[in-house]
């Protein structure tokens, strides 16, 4: 016989998976339409489900865009991860290269939701974002990174969270309005923002 508990647990788990459901077919669409062309509807039928179905799970589209965002910043933090376990230690110059890829790639890619962040009418959106993605990043990057460059470099920041949370908003707004700058280019910013040793390459 299969206790309440069990069956609270298992509810738990349908409802979960129809929410990653529709957030995956809310997603999809942005990244085919945008979301001002992108109706609750639409975001039901993408999910094999009804409208009445959707509210139950979600009070608004709003929210499932929010989701939407928390999805995007796991993802970006993902490749993060990636990033540090696949960086050769004590290259900082390399590391920096790829860094400036990686933040190409996952910040800048083309697509419609994309493009509609970058919209002035989005700007709300755009800045909650990029204030996430700053302080998660900034976060994982002061407990990691940082703590690993301090073994081998003199570290020349005080606040580390606080500068690479500085660092990640303005090179979001650089980026954004300056898609031209060459990867060079960045790369020397954030080293010379952060005072970077690229001479040294011990690990």
């Amino acid at each position: 016989m299969v206790s309440t508990k069990e069956v609270e647990s298992m509810r738990g788990e349908i409802a979960e998976t129809r929410r990653e459901q529709i957030i995956a077919a809310a997603r999809s669409l942005y990244e085919e339409r945008g979301t001002d062309r992108t109706s609750v509807k639409d975001i039901a039928d993408r999910a094999g489900i009804t409208r009445s179905l959707f509210y139950h799970y979600f009070s608004s589209r709003d929210e499932v865009t929010d989701a939407i965002l928390d999805a995007y910043v796991d993802t970006f933090v993902a490749a993060v991860r990636e990033w540090n376990a696949q960086r050769v230690r004590g290259d900082v110059a390399g590391a920096l290269k790829t860094c400036v890829a990686m933040l190409r790639r996952h910040l800048f890619d083309e697509d419609s939701f994309r493009t509609d962040l970058l919209r002035s009418q989005n700007a709300l959106l755009y800045q909650r974002f990029s204030q996430q993605t700053a302080h998660t990043l900034a976060e994982y990057l002061t407990r990691t990174t940082v703590t690993e460059y301090a073994r081998y470099h003199r570290v020349e920041i005080r606040h580390p969270y606080e500068e690479f949370y500085l660092l990640i908003i303005g090179l979001m707004s650089y980026m954004r309005t300056h898609p031209d700058a060459s990867d060079e280019l960045v790369a020397d910013l954030i080293a010379d923002t952060l005072h970077l040793d690229l001479g040294s390459q011990q690990d």
